[in-house]
């Protein structure tokens, strides 16, 4: 199946609310848009790659911080704590697997399940 990742971020403008696009072996390839700080958290479980298609964004850990830009990606490892932040709007691709909750371990109003698109 032939995705356009430029048509599927058209269709929608919500930020923090995770979109599939795909899905292969137990695993799903999800677009999200965001701006601002995310809530801090960790995932038991999953490790999840984060790919910029646009803009740029921050990663912090408790510890550091890495800054990513179009075409960079950084992959999160299962229990590692962390927060993306972006002082503007990024769109970026999600590789993760499909029981991956977008706050892991912590339930709030930014809590959502991804639907398809």
């Amino acid at each position: 199946m032939k995705v356009n990742i430029a048509e599927k971020l058209a269709l929608f403008a919500e930020h923090w609310k995770p979109k599939v696009v795909a899905e292969l072996n137990g695993q799903q390839v999800k677009l999200v848009k965001f701006q601002g700080e995310f809530v801090w958290h960790h995932h038991k479980a999953e490790d999840e790659l984060f790919l910029v298609v646009h803009g740029r964004f921050r990663m912090d850990f408790r510890d550091s911080s890495v800054w990513l830009s179009q075409g960079e990606m950084i992959v999160v490892p299962r229990g590692t704590e962390h927060r993306p932040v972006a002082e503007d709007e990024v769109a970026i691709l999600l590789f993760e697997p499909a029981s991956t909750v977008n706050t892991g371990n912590v339930r709030g109003n930014l809590t959502s399940d991804a639907e398809w698109i």
